[in-house]
């Protein structure tokens, strides 16, 4: 690999031996370094490829600022917490944790103390990203310099549901966790209810309306579905439409854009399960 651009005594900027360019870190691997030079491989800590056409500079501006030790840190807790191979390749995931786990333990350094009143709603919409959260937690106390305190988990546990829009900006992943409990409250009003969301049909409707967001995000809504199915869904729980519809409004308020009659139709098929099984 060649060297393209020193950041500073850790982060270079590199065509990799494919042509492509890729991010580099590792404590001493930029010092004294220049550009055409080779990379020395025996200081390469991590290789971070960026993807969905974001810009190596400014990725490689970002990492900058993050110490490899916290970067090494991160990647080694996410293997020891069992996040998945996905996961631990992701450049923005991992990018985003390091970036955190650096700004938490400055906090804990200056007795900065921060609360996230979204614990609740975190743990109840993504149970499997909250318990990845307290995995990781744990295991990067036992390697970082300090301990993070309870909390934290979290904030890692968003970062986890964030990735599945590779975004790296964590607004849209709060937006839609407030949403899905705007959602469920909707619900349990209409219907006069109380929903079990520990229950596998609310789990169901929780991981739709998740899905729900990424095809909304990228502008590929359900559209093709045969007018027979959708007139079929009306007609069989109208109730449920009508309170899809209601959460179509809302869902088109928030995130400014118009919710295809399919999507709302299968918003209509999870109301309808999920009530059915409601505690009135």
């Amino acid at each position: 690999m060649e060297i393209l651009r020193v950041f500073n005594n850790n982060v270079v900027l590199a065509k990799d031996d494919d042509g492509s360019e890729v991010i580099l870190t590792g404590r001493g691997l930029g010092f004294q370094a220049r550009p055409g030079r080779p990379v020395d491989p025996s200081k390469v800590v991590r290789k971070f490829v960026p993807a969905d056409g974001r810009d190596p500079d400014h990725l490689a501006q970002m990492l900058s600022d993050i110490p490899p030790e916290t970067i090494r840190a991160v990647v080694d807790s996410m293997r020891d917490a069992g996040l998945s191979d996905t996961q631990i390749a992701s450049t923005t995931l991992v990018m985003a944790l390091a970036d955190h786990v650096a700004g938490a333990i400055m906090r804990v350094e200056k007795h900065i103390t921060v609360t996230y009143p979204l614990r609740g709603e975190v743990s109840n919409l993504y149970p499997d990203e909250y318990a990845q959260g307290e995995a990781l937690l744990a295991a990067l106390n036992r390697r970082l310099p300090v301990t993070l305190p309870e909390g934290e988990e979290t904030s890692l546990a968003m970062h986890l549901v964030n990735a599945g829009f590779s975004t790296g900006d964590l607004s849209y992943t709060y937006t839609m966790t407030g949403v899905i409990q705007q959602m469920i409250d909707i619900i349990e009003q209409s219907y006069g209810v109380t929903l079990d969301q520990e229950s596998v049909n609310v789990g169901r409707f929780i991981t739709h309306l998740r899905y729900l967001f990424v095809r909304i995000h990228q502008g590929k809504q359900l559209n093709d579905e045969p007018p027979m199915i959708i007139e079929a869904i009306a007609g069989s729980h109208p109730e449920a439409m009508k309170c899809a519809r209601t959460i179509a409004s809302v869902l088109e308020l928030r995130l400014e854009t118009d919710i295809s009659d399919d999507e709302i139709a299968y918003l209509a098929m999870h109301v309808a399960r999920v009530t059915g099984y409601a505690a009135r």
